[in-house]
């Protein structure tokens, strides 16, 4: 009943807006790989990865880690990162906090523990409370993009789609005006990469969408290049 009643406040006084990009997972595949070869526990999962890169992000704009308290709206110092998770009892969403302060193995451990907390009914009321942003995964049931719901009093969601291979033209911007004359052209290689999709929900009474959009792009070349991120 509650769940319900905040997902219909949600609904109902946000000024929801969704933005939906797809990006290439390749080499966030590949990261992933490397980290289950080398050994050490607990392996990030795709969406540890995600948390770590997503509080980078929100660390670049505030504008979507905001929050509206009484008429004023108020920028979170904090990166406290909502994880949803598919219970019993419904869709619970416990919080990571301080998740840009952590390194990827300590996100991993923490969620992981947040996660099998909560679906076994042990997570605590304080432990759903405080989020400022939330990351929603539901890739494993093969959706691809999606309109999720923001999670009051958060500014945004983030929803993330499965990961799948497929056929990609590759060439740079520049030579597509000669490929368009040219298709057969070498300068264009078809290959198969591991694509995902992205949407960002926002409420556009916190945030306009050039910002969003412009959060959502950096979300999308973080899990094109992990190097950008793990790097900072």
């Amino acid at each position: 009943r509650a769940i319900a009643e905040r997902l219909a406040t949600s609904a109902q006084t946000t000024a929801a807006v969704t933005l939906t990009t797809e990006a290439d997972a390749t080499e966030l595949v590949r990261l992933r790989v490397q980290l289950k070869a080398d050994g050490r526990q607990p392996v990030p999962s795709y969406t540890d990865l995600l948390i770590k890169l997503a509080a980078v992000a929100l660390a670049e704009f505030p504008l979507l880690n905001a929050r509206f308290e009484g008429e004023s709206i108020v920028q979170s110092p904090e990166v406290n990162i909502g994880i949803a998770v598919d219970t019993e009892r419904g869709l619970l969403v416990p919080v990571l906090r301080d998740a840009g302060e952590k390194t990827l193995r300590e996100v991993a451990l923490e969620a992981a523990t947040l996660i099998e907390r909560t679906r076994a009914g042990r997570v605590t009321a304080n432990e759903l409370r405080g989020g400022t942003f939330t990351i929603t995964n539901p890739g494993m049931y093969d959706i691809d993009a999606f309109t999720p719901i923001i999670n009051l009093p958060e500014c945004a969601i983030l929803g993330v789609g499965r990961i799948v291979p497929k056929q990609v033209v590759q060439a740079a911007l520049d030579e597509l005006p000669a490929l368009a004359d040219t298709p057969e052209s070498a300068a264009a290689q078809v290959v198969i990469r591991g694509m995902m999709f992205l949407s960002l929900t926002f409420d556009h009474r916190l945030v306009d969408g050039a910002p969003a959009a412009r959060f959502l792009q950096r979300i999308k070349q973080f899990v094109e290049k992990p190097y950008l991120w793990l790097a900072g």
